[in-house]
């Protein structure tokens, strides 16, 4: 019965363990950040795209639907 309370005992103050749940903490709170910052990414990178492939497509007169000709001309 000793070994088992000196095990729990040791156990308890083993600081180790606080330390991978810190880390698991932190990966959590990044991972949030990555995921929130896709969808909110996601929609502004789609909506760019579908407006450079109308600029693109609307060639003739790239001053149309807020494009605007690049290259510093």
């Amino acid at each position: 019965m000793t070994n088992v309370r000196n095990f729990i005992s040791g156990f308890m103050k083993d600081e180790g363990g606080a330390s991978a749940a810190e880390y698991a903490l932190i990966l959590a709170i990044v991972t949030t950040g990555i995921a929130g910052a896709t969808v909110f990414l996601g929609q502004e990178i789609g909506d760019a795209v579908s407006e450079a492939a109308l600029c693109i497509q609307d060639g003739e007169n790239l001053t149309t639907a807020g494009c605007s000709s690049a290259g510093g001309n």
